[in-house]
């Protein structure tokens, strides 16, 4: 089994989603939020780093997927997630970590089937996928969400490496 920890970035709340998965089976582990609530943002950043560098620390994940950045409507927002996004990524590589990135869209498409599914959708596909017994809060939802989109497309890729391998080596 794999650790994997997903990152969903955010300025004041960026969701982390931790779970073990062999490519076929996913295990639960645990989720929440690093809540960085302060008026200065490079405070709001500091804790961000902290935040994902204690759970590094804490819980060993041998991979990292990470929600990329889109833009939408506003560019101040998606230029303030960037940064959030930044400073979690920085806590990931200091620990010499692999880091995956997959945009909203693949990731939704991943785990519910559709990539414009709603949080909703996220949010009950995790609890049926890892068999929770209560919906995780949106932000975690959504990086349980990264990290089975990994451990998804890491066993896809796997298993066709393994392929490519038989046909140069036995057919080819």
């Amino acid at each position: 089994m794999t650790r994997i920890l997903g990152i969903d970035p955010g300025s004041r709340s960026t969701g982390y989603g931790i779970i073990d998965s062999d490519g076929y089976k996913s295990v639960y582990v645990t989720s929440g939020c690093v809540r960085a609530v302060h008026d200065i943002w490079s405070e709001r950043l500091r804790i961000i780093f902290n935040g994902i560098q204690e759970l590094l620390v804490q819980h060993r994940p041998e991979e990292v997927a990470i929600e990329k950045v889109f833009m939408h409507r506003n560019a101040d927002s998606a230029l303030k997630l960037g940064q959030a996004r930044g400073a979690a990524i920085c806590a990931v590589v200091t620990q010499s970590i692999g880091i995956s990135e997959y945009s909203p869209t693949a990731i939704k498409q991943s785990v519910v089937g559709k990539g414009n599914a709603a949080k909703e959708q996220v949010q009950h596909m995790m609890m049926m996928l890892l068999n929770l017994d209560k919906q995780p809060q949106s932000d975690a939802a959504d990086a349980l969400a990264a990290a089975m989109c990994h451990a998804n497309t890491r066993n896809t890729l796997t298993r066709m490496q393994g392929v490519q391998g038989v046909r140069k080596g036995r057919y080819w």
